[in-house]
């Protein structure tokens, strides 16, 4: 694969990806399925609700073609594949009625172990803790750390863009890893026709958003992009595996935290991330958004400087991060209208 086929695969899915939500968006107003208001959303109008099925169907239908064209695929790849559709259609079923939690997180587990199980049997070793840990407990950490992925990445989206700029903003981090680690274009392309899909379908959900991802969306893209990390992790790029969706892990973490602490049931919407705190205090969907990108461009150039050889430069870059992601959450916990140029709240 040359950088020119990459380019216009990458080109291709973006546009591909705009059409098919296109698409996808009509059907959804057609049948009524939209995401309703309540007293913990961050809109005040209807949305549809289900454009992660034209960002999947775009996504695992280039890489199947990258594959057949080039032979070569991450670990573990066809399994995945699978249980990425199983995992889908449960969560579609989630968007127009919802299921129970016990049957989703069944579900997620499974997927889960079926994804360990492939990748370890394709490499020679699976094992993110670098050698730390005997293999049974890396597995059960790496196992558990996956589901929490999966989960965290579908409470985050809750804003215009959001999840497409974090899905554009790891897919580019880890493509340009790849090439500069691995100097093999076709490894790149996976992660860089996620990023080309994000871009298409945030064409319609930057704000005010027309369509959101939905669950099939948001978990299936937190399972696909879990996996993608932790086979960089495995492979001994685990500070950029960190580094990338960092703001996501943090943020996610420190309000479960928060909210388990209070006894909260923690599957139940609300609006305590940091994120949704902007937005309560009138910051415009467009300017979270716009804050993430500018700040997850700085954990990708931090990522890359993470594979130095000099163990200094890991350490450093992991510090950075922490700095850039605790200046972000200060900026959207202490948002203040009056302190800022930014727009209104917008959809």
């Amino acid at each position: 694969m040359t950088l020119f086929d990459l380019i216009l695969a990458t080109a291709f899915a973006a546009i591909a990806t705009w059409a098919a939500t296109w698409l996808v968006l009509k059907g959804l107003v057609k049948h009524g399925i939209f995401d309703r208001p309540n007293e913990r959303s961050s809109h005040d109008q209807p949305k549809p609700r289900g454009g992660g099925l034209a960002v999947l169907a775009v996504l695992l239908l280039s890489w199947i073609l990258i594959f057949t064209l080039e032979g070569t695929a991450p670990p573990g790849f066809f399994i995945v594949i699978v249980a990425t559709l199983v995992l889908a259609g449960v969560s579609w079923l989630d968007d127009v009625k919802s299921q129970p939690v016990f049957l989703r997180l069944v579900v997620q587990f499974a997927a889960v172990c079926l994804g360990i199980a492939a990748t370890a049997f394709d490499t020679e070793t699976f094992l993110v803790f670098q050698g730390l840990l005997p293999a049974w407990a890396d597995h059960l950490l790496k196992g558990l750390a996956w589901v929490w992925f999966i989960n965290l990445f579908n409470f985050m989206d809750g804003a215009d863009g959001i999840t497409g700029v974090e899905t554009l903003s790891i897919g580019l981090g880890l493509a340009m890893l790849a090439v500069l680690i691995q100097d093999h274009l076709t490894n790149a392309a996976y992660p860089l026709i996620l990023a080309g899909c994000a871009a298409g379908f945030l064409i319609w959900n930057w704000a005010p958003s027309k369509i959101f991802l939905g669950d099939v969306g948001s978990v299936t893209l937190g399972y696909l992009i879990g996996w993608l990390l932790l086979v960089a992790a495995a492979e001994g790029q685990w500070a950029a595996a960190l580094l990338l969706p960092l703001y996501y892990l943090v943020d996610a973490t420190i309000t479960l935290g928060r909210r388990a602490v209070r006894g909260e049931k923690l599957w139940r919407g609300h609006r305590e991330h940091f994120y949704q705190k902007a937005l309560l205090r009138g910051a415009g969907h467009g300017w979270v958004s716009g804050n993430l990108l500018l700040h997850n461009t700085a954990l990708v150039l931090l990522a890359l400087a993470s594979v130095a050889s000099a163990s200094l430069a890991v350490w450093l870059s992991v510090i950075g991060g922490v700095v850039v992601v605790a200046v972000l959450l200060y900026r959207f916990a202490h948002y203040s209208l009056t302190a800022q140029r930014g727009s209104p709240a917008t959809e």
